[in-house]
């Protein structure tokens, strides 16, 4: 473990220091310091004691007047007078505390404490007259801090060239990452030390629809291990990315230092700013337990409350999806073969089929009858509207119009047959990343949700963005999101985005994006594979700012059931698919293998079938990202409990605790496990199913298999 710079930064600005402005976390085992070096602002973090992030800079480079527009390369670094990046001084402090709880709408627990102490310091440039405003929030689980930018006469309208946090690790750490890009977490994620990143980055990444790598940076949520006798977990991310790009950390993997990278549009510009405004707060989540950093919701404490007036009608949704069929290659998204299609011109009921269509009514009824037998909310169908023959890998703006059925899907027909059945129709809206077209169509294409009752919508992005020179990071496009989110909040339709922006706790101020993908999900295990590590890195990384739609449930793992001779394989046990409803958390839950390999396990089935989706209270059992991972949740309102735990390819023992049970009462315990020759290579659907009598004092050993878990549902027995 190499150590750098501590001593000596103590003896040469142990002076300086007495003049910073120190804030302690309430229950005071966190102290961040700020202070200015030569107009320069700076801050640093302690946790008991020990440095966590030694002084980092601060600070906003812009564009000079006239610069971005006429094509100028001249970097302004040392032009003072443009830049937010130094010759400041102090002229006011302020200081706040807050000690509050909230209910979020749809979460891990019924209630979240919000409790910080804050401190805002004003710094105004002498030689412009600007000021700007610093402001951090010190929690019992980390650091927050933001720019503000009041409405001012000297500082009304400016263009980012790139926003300048700095994150100084006073030592070498074990990293969990994936690499920069501007338009894709699709990646499988590396496991190296910090210094180890650059060494690593070339490979670090696979193809993709469309991909924008950032040579030698990092996503976010990045989590990261002080390893040693007194390890420290770390988790980097933001929060509330709003009207602002997304952003990435550059690596310096001499210095263990991270700087933000933000996403930019075609001009390099990287935000567009009309005072007043904020940008996102920088989030560093430390805690010496991995559980606790997965416990933390201090990203969406720091995202605004709702300003929805109803919420009544945003609930969680347990759905099944036409969908897993196409993906594995069983059948298509397109009706016909043909190619030049022209929406408003073709007429598609010429059109020769292709016979392979998977979104016809004959097959979607099927669908119904089986989600609505088993208790399912909804059915996404995927390819029901035209348009699909002719657009992927094209820069087309006009691809869909959302509102167009194909022939052989009768929209009338098959919502009143699923409304009668007792479940609704998910809407899908592929944008081919067009999202130019999207909002020209989205008033009618929500006016037909709402007249055939679809409550609900799966979004997607595939492909390079349309504005052209846009990216799915950049600020611009994060304004499209949220106006999605925003029209569909006017028609009461839940959201779930696909290839967006990953989430930063928003889901607290727009409760109706109910969910995102943002990373690799199973989809990528008909595609090439996730590792089985993946799902135990996830919940450190991806999962920290909101729920994810992962598309679990795959019980048919090995894909030569339906193509002799394929190789490619889910790398998982059926038991450790059942474990993910309750480690991987979303109020939006698909169980996305096709019926008939449900209907060969309806043993097994029993627990989707079962599983909350919104809940009380969460316990984190243990977990360390990377190997391992065991919770239990409480079901929203009432006396009912659930398990998981999962592994990576090591077979793991682990004794499920249950003193998180309320003491005196008794539970049936219904176990799902692997079976003792269960692999996830060679036997991934061995399984074994039965039930045990425990309550608060009762411990349960569990076997692991290679990639495997378990999952448990509790029930209160009756005295």
């Amino acid at each position: 473990m190499v150590v750098r710079k501590t001593a000596i930064f103590y003896l040469i600005f142990g002076a300086a220091a007495l003049q910073a402005q120190s804030l302690k976390s309430p229950d005071g085992k966190f102290e961040m310091n700020f202070q200015l070096k030569n107009g320069v602002p700076f801050y640093n973090l302690n946790y008991q004691g020990r440095p966590v992030v030694e002084d980092s800079k601060l600070g906003i480079r812009i564009f000079r007047d006239g610069e971005l527009q006429f094509g100028s390369e001249i970097e302004n670094k040392d032009n003072k007078a443009t830049n937010l990046d130094g010759n400041f001084v102090k002229t006011d402090e302020k200081r706040d505390t807050r000690n509050e709880t909230w209910n979020p709408v749809l979460g891990e627990k019924k209630s979240y404490v919000n409790h910080y102490n804050e401190l805002a310091v004003t710094l105004n440039q002498a030689s412009t007259d600007r000021h700007i405003v610093l402001k951090f929030r010190l929690f019992n689980d980390g650091l927050g801090f933001r720019y503000e930018f009041p409405e001012q006469e000297n500082l009304n309208y400016f263009i980012i060239r790139e926003e300048d946090s700095e994150i100084d690790l006073p030592w070498d750490a074990k990293t969990w990452w994936i690499t920069g890009d501007y338009d894709s977490q699709e990646y499988q994620p590396q496991t190296t030390m910090l210094s180890e990143i650059p060494a690593k980055w070339a490979t670090s990444f696979d193809g993709n629809a469309s991909q924008t790598p950032v040579k030698n940076a990092v996503q976010t949520p990045l989590m990261l291990k002080k390893e040693g006798r007194e390890p420290l977990y770390i988790n980097i991310a933001e929060a509330a990315v709003i009207n602002y790009p997304v952003s990435n950390l550059e690596v310096d993997a001499a210095n263990f230092k991270f700087k933000t990278h933000l996403t930019p549009d075609a001009q390099g510009a990287k935000g567009y700013i009309q005072t007043p405004a904020v940008s996102p707060w920088r989030t560093i989540i430390v805690s010496p337990k991995a559980e606790e950093v997965l416990a933390s919701k201090m990203i969406f404490n720091l995202n605004e409350p709702t300003h929805y007036a109803d919420t009544s009608w945003i609930k969680p949704v347990k759905y099944m999806g036409v969908w897993w069929e196409m993906i594995i290659g069983k059948s298509q998204w397109a009706y016909s073969t043909a190619k030049n299609v022209h929406i408003g011109k073709t007429d598609f009921t010429k059109l020769t089929p292709n016979g392979n269509h998977a979104a016809n009514n004959e097959k979607v009824k099927s669908y119904i009858d089986f989600a609505a037998k088993h208790g399912f909310d909804a059915l996404l169908v995927e390819g029901w509207n035209i348009g699909w023959e002719d657009w992927f890998g094209h820069s087309k703006e006009f691809v869909f119009d959302f509102i167009t059925p194909y022939p052989d899907f009768n929209l009338k027909m098959l919502n009143d047959y699923a409304h009668s059945k007792g479940i609704r129709l998910m809407m899908h809206h592929e944008t081919s990343g067009s999202a130019t077209n999207y909002e020209r169509w989205l008033k009618p294409a929500f006016e037909l949700m709402n007249r055939y009752g679809y409550n609900s919508l799966k979004t997607g992005y595939v492909g390079h963005i349309i504005p052209r020179g846009e990216h799915h990071y950049s600020q611009w496009t994060v304004n499209h999101y949220y106006r999605v989110a925003e029209e569909a909040a006017k028609h009461k339709i839940m959201v779930n985005s696909h290839e967006s922006m990953r989430p930063s706790g928003q889901s607290r101020t727009y409760p109706n994006w109910i969910a995102a993908e943002a990373a690799r999900g199973t989809e990528f295990e008909a595609f090439g594979g996730n590792n089985p590590e993946h799902q135990t890195i996830l919940p450190f990384t991806r999962w920290m700012g909101g729920p994810m739609d992962y598309t679990p449930g795959i019980f048919q793992t090995k894909l030569d059931y339906y193509f002799p001779g394929d190789k490619r394989f889910v790398k998982t046990t059926l038991a450790k698919q059942l474990a993910l409803y309750v480690v991987m958390y979303s109020p939006l839950q698909m169980a996305a293998d096709l019926p008939e390999n449900y209907a060969r396990h309806l043993d097994a089935f029993q627990f989707i079938k079962d599983v909350a989706l919104d809940w009380d209270d969460t316990k984190i059992l243990a977990a360390e990202p990377g190997d391992f991972i065991h919770t239990a949740r409480k079901t929203k309102g009432k006396d009912e409990w659930f398990v998981g735990g999962i592994t990576d390819e090591n077979a793991r023992n682990f004794t499920v605790d249950f003193s998180f049970l309320p003491k005196g009462k008794t539970y049936e315990a219904t176990v799902y496990a692997d079976g003792d020759d269960a692999d996830y290579i060679s036997n991934p659907q061995s399984y074994k199913i039965y039930k045990k009598t425990v309550t608060s004092r009762s411990q349960l050993p569990m076997k692991l298999a290679r990639s495997g878990g378990y999952a448990i549902s509790l029930k209160p027995l009756k005295k």
